[in-house]
């Protein structure tokens, strides 16, 4: 063995571990480690009976770094208001704000409003999600007359303190148990989730902050906004673009995507249009808006989503006739709430 030796990748794994057991060490991956030695046995020294490293162009002497888990154990410890105040002074203000990290008010409740028909595949991973989302919920499921099992998982779920959970005995549609779901909701903001997976729960902090922050009434999501979603079908795409419009016509405003499920309101404000709701269907998507939108003085924000749309074979229930009637109703909704109606 000749007296200056290079060490390669797996010897220098020995080496490693054998010198340093308990500290990540940093050397590029095409860089070997070499030493004199006056050994000719072949065999490979512990660390310190190594003489001196020299270092040679690409061959380069170990970095080694303090062990990160003490760090990572304190940052553990800190509760979120600290974690929050920790990142705005590593960012700064204007990157957490563009982030979405905020700190929420102690008494803040989001209640999330979620209706269900025959979603017994979906519905216990949706609940997880939406515990794990990071703000304090309130979670109202409604249970349109499910026939699948659904009703006996929910009748499982019933000493859960964080789960309102209601029946209907017959199937009327998602408007009419978003209507039953509004009037039980108690929350400071009311958002609205499928029971499918086509919408993700970890951006309901995204979509609140501007509520929270007191720079809007109501918020949407955009799926057709964001960066990260899945290709539509192209005739369901224009479809929903062409009702977005639509309804843009009528109501004087510049939405992306109207008829997207995430809808995110004040409770006051909710509570103002909710007893003059009708539709019972998929109408009630473009009847929320246009009453929303002649709500005087109301500030309506929208933000980008990501989005993951099932087909038909996976569960998906609204058709071509939900089409024709959402275009009925955004005419018929054109003028908001009527007198009658609001008195």
């Amino acid at each position: 063995m000749n007296a200056t030796q290079s060490i390669g990748s797996s010897r220098l794994a020995h080496l490693r571990r054998a010198a340093f057991p308990s500290q990540r060490l940093m050397l590029p991956a095409n860089c070997h480690l070499r030493y004199d030695s006056a050994d000719s046995d072949g065999q490979l020294r512990p660390f310190e009976r190594l003489p001196a490293m020299s270092v040679q162009p690409n061959i380069l002497p170990i970095r080694s770094e303090p062990d990160p888990r003490p760090a990572t154990q304190e940052l553990a410890n800190l509760d979120p208001g600290q974690k929050i105040d920790l990142l705005r002074q590593l960012a700064g203000e204007s990157v957490c704000r563009r982030l979405g990290i905020y700190q929420l008010p102690a008494d803040f409740v989001l209640s999330v409003v979620i209706p269900v028909y025959n979603e017994i595949k979906t519905l216990e991973k949706v609940i997880t999600s939406v515990r794990g989302c990071g703000v304090p919920t309130e979670i109202v499921i409604v249970d349109d007359g499910s026939t699948d099992g659904t009703r006996d998982l929910l009748d499982s779920w019933r000493g859960d303190n964080d789960l309102q959970i209601i029946f209907h005995e017959r199937n009327q549609g998602k408007g009419a148990a978003l209507r039953t779901g509004f009037q039980a909701a108690t929350g400071s903001a009311i958002i609205i989730q499928d029971a499918d997976l086509e919408y993700d729960p970890a951006e309901f902090s995204y979509l609140i902050q501007p509520i929270v922050e007191g720079e809007a009434d109501v918020v949407y999501g955009s799926r057709f906004s964001g960066n990260n979603r899945q290709v539509f079908r192209f005739w369901h795409a224009q479809g929903n673009r062409f009702l977005t419009v639509l309804s843009n016509w009528f109501t004087n405003l510049s939405l992306t995507d109207m008829e997207t499920c995430y809808k995110v309101f004040r409770r006051e404000v909710l509570q103002t249009i909710a007893p003059s709701l009708r539709e019972k269907r998929f109408g009630i998507e473009p009847e929320l808006t246009a009453k929303v939108a002649k709500l005087p003085g109301v500030r309506i924000y929208e933000r980008p989503i990501s989005y993951r749309g099932r087909s038909y074979a996976e569960g998906k229930k609204i058709g071509w006739r939900d089409g024709f009637r959402a275009i009925w109703c955004i005419w018929r909704y054109r003028k908001g709430i009527k007198r009658k109606a609001a008195a």
